[in-house]
């Protein structure tokens, strides 16, 4: 049983985030989806899931996630990822920077009956976020 747990987010991972097959998502997500920020639950369901994969895909277009580990807690899986991707699109705001980046994450989903009901997760944005601005200093100060 852990294991489909595990296999259900590798599969997610694998075929919608890195392939991009967002119309897969509702192999893997389940109408009750559920996404925790600052410990607040927000109910996206399947389209709300895919618009955020989408937004993603928008921002980092070749974005890939290795799995560097899962661990599994009855109904939770905990993956620790390093994300790699080129920020072609707007985030928060933020210009592209064109370059790649590189960040390291932490997601923890709750699986039930095969399906992602609920995700939360933590990522060090601070220095994807940190390299754009210094590169943004640097450029404005060379012209």
């Amino acid at each position: 049983m852990e294991e489909d747990r595990k296999t259900v987010v590798k599969q997610y991972i694998e075929k919608v985030i890195n392939q991009g097959e967002a119309d897969m998502i509702s192999q893997f997500i389940s109408p009750y989806y559920t996404e925790v920020y600052n410990n607040k639950k927000y109910r996206l369901g399947i389209e709300g899931a895919k618009k955020h994969i989408m937004g993603i895909r928008a921002t980092y277009p070749d974005i890939h996630l290795s799995i560097d580990h899962q661990i599994v807690d009855g109904e939770w899986v905990a993956t620790c990822y390093t994300m790699k991707g080129t920020n072609l699109g707007e985030y928060m705001g933020i210009s592209p920077s064109g370059k790649t980046v590189e960040i390291k994450g932490i997601n923890i989903d709750r699986v039930v009956d095969g399906k992602i009901v609920e995700h939360g997760s933590t990522i060090n944005l601070l220095d994807p976020l940190l390299e754009n601005k210094a590169v943004n200093v640097i450029e404005n100060r060379n012209t």
